[in-house]
């Protein structure tokens, strides 16, 4: 399959969508809110090395594998995303493997 992690097109980037693994240990932990926490550190890195920031991202997307474990994400996503508020979609569906829980995707613009 044709993958890149991100793509900048101009002022744009584009980071593909980003499970809860820690990359350093290829482990992924069993709670949503750490998953969460290792997407937006993988996030952070990749906006980083292709010159952008946190605040740059204008739009997310989460695909959660349970509605019920969204009241467990929400105090991570306001905790990185509030001051920015980017424009957001959230959908329920399954992932690859059965311990992902959460795979966010982003796009970040530079103006």
């Amino acid at each position: 399959m044709g993958y890149s992690r991100a793509v900048v097109k101009g002022g744009w980037c584009f980071v593909s969508g980003v499970t809860g693994y820690d990359y350093a240990t290829m482990t992924i932990p069993d709670s949503i809110a750490d998953q969460a926490r290792n997407c937006f550190a993988t996030i952070e890195n990749v906006l980083i090395e292709a010159g952008f920031e946190i605040a740059d991202i204008v739009r997310v997307q989460y695909t959660v594998v349970d509605r019920s474990l969204v009241e467990k994400l929400v105090p991570v996503l306001g905790a990185t995303l509030g001051a920015i508020r980017p424009a957001a979609t959230m959908v329920i569906a399954g992932l690859i493997r059965p311990e992902m829980k959460i795979e966010i995707e982003a796009t970040a613009f530079k103006g």
